[in-house]
């Protein structure tokens, strides 16, 4: 591993994971949230934390990767599409309180995710996988925002 290629991994990995954290901050649930009517499968809140990490850092070494080989190729123009997706999220659903908005947000970075993996499975198979977890994640976090939409729309 090159000193280059060090340093661009560490960075994508730290600006990933702090960025997610920062967002995470400035769109923390607070009382509109635990006043919704939330579904069965809801999973506890202690849970979000240590998945989104772990996801934020398979998210930052397949960035770092693509990026490396290919700058100006279409798999770092996704990557970076649905990074600013999947910041943009939280910001639409917990800071400005629309769930319905939140799911079109949301089913967007779903494709670009599912963009990534299809793109970069014969490019760079290690990053296609790495984005799978992500991807049943936000799959599962799509099934969520549209169960919350539903039982508190109107």
């Amino acid at each position: 591993m090159t000193k280059t290629y060090a340093v661009t991994l560490i960075l994508f990995v730290v600006l990933t994971v702090v960025g997610g954290s920062v967002i995470g901050f400035f769109s923390m649930p607070g009382p509109w949230y635990q006043a919704l009517a939330k579904p069965w499968f809801n999973p506890p809140n202690w849970i979000f934390g240590p998945v989104w990490t772990l996801l934020y850092i398979l998210i930052g070494i397949a960035g770092a990767r693509v990026f490396i080989r290919d700058r100006s190729g279409p798999l770092p123009k996704i990557w970076f599409t649905q990074m600013a997706l999947n910041f943009l999220w939280p910001l639409v659903f917990f800071a400005a309180q629309r769930p319905d908005l939140a799911l079109v947000v949301l089913a967007s970075m779903l494709i670009s995710i599912l963009a990534f993996i299809a793109l970069a499975w014969r490019r760079d198979r290690p990053s296609a996988l790495m984005f799978m977890p992500y991807a049943v994640w936000v799959s599962f976090a799509g099934l969520l925002n549209a169960a919350i939409w539903w039982l508190n729309r109107g």
